[in-house]
């Protein structure tokens, strides 16, 4: 081959060689841009989610009974009682039924409540909790303390203790108790509070003053919405665990 042909044939190839370098080398550069700067890389959706502190864990679970607010505060009907629906749009967020990360660090199957919160835990498997909104009692009606739900009841009966009356005497003529009933101040159920095998006097129960929630105006107890209550006390078996403080 003459040079002049050699040449020729080198011009033609030199481009093809130097566009495959190129080509390489900005595939390097992409690489070092992915591992370099991580805010020109996306992971792909993995399941999990980022807790405060950091560290990854899997998403919290699903429950069918913990689902949109239509569904979870619709009006309800058990025999010859009627509960309404509870206008839950009025109800703050943050106190309505939800599955968050378990911030007790207790046992499962543990009730927490959180008195400064207003938030009630039931903390489940896996690391997650099931939190109501409570409303309290007011400053002098508090009770705190680790203590055992003795036992529970259906459409309770409410019977005011003596103290109570003396403050309330208007309140003498349920001294013997009153009837159960969407009225009935402690509404659909009622988990009793027993120490050491003693009653406290306490109940966790349901209440018909939704409005209630959040706030501190009881004399003592720890109310939740009916419908909350109903859900809870669904959960709770045996002599569970209760934490208050």
């Amino acid at each position: 081959m003459s040079q002049r042909n050699q040449a020729v044939t080198n011009s033609l190839q030199t481009p093809a060689i130097s566009r495959r370098h190129l080509l390489l080398g900005a595939g390097s550069f992409a690489v070092l841009g992915i591992s370099g700067c991580s805010q020109t890389f996306e992971l792909p959706d993995m399941g999990v989610d980022t807790t405060s502190t950091g560290s990854i864990r899997p998403q919290i679970s699903i429950d069918k009974s913990v689902t949109v607010p239509d569904v979870m505060y619709a009006a309800v009907q058990e025999g010859p009682y009627s509960l309404p629906a509870i206008p839950y749009q009025k109800v703050p967020v943050q106190f309505r039924r939800q599955i968050v990360v378990d911030p007790t660090g207790e046992q499962p199957g543990t009730i927490v409540v959180r008195l400064q919160e207003r938030f009630l835990y039931l903390v489940q498997p896996g690391g997650d909790a099931i939190r109501y909104g409570v409303g309290i009692g007011k400053d002098g009606f508090l009770w705190s303390g680790r203590a055992n739900i003795q036992y529970k009841k259906e459409w309770p009966r409410w019977t005011p203790p003596r103290e109570m009356i003396q403050r309330k005497p208007e309140l003498v003529k349920y001294q013997n108790g009153m009837e159960p009933g969407p009225q009935n101040p402690l509404g659909a159920r009622a988990l009793y509070i027993y120490k050491d095998g003693a009653d406290t006097g306490y109940r966790i129960h349901g209440s018909p003053e939704w409005w209630s929630i959040g706030q501190s105006m009881s004399s003592g107890c720890v109310r939740l919405i009916n419908q909350d209550i109903i859900d809870l006390y669904s959960r709770v078996s045996g002599k569970a665990t209760v934490v208050v403080g």
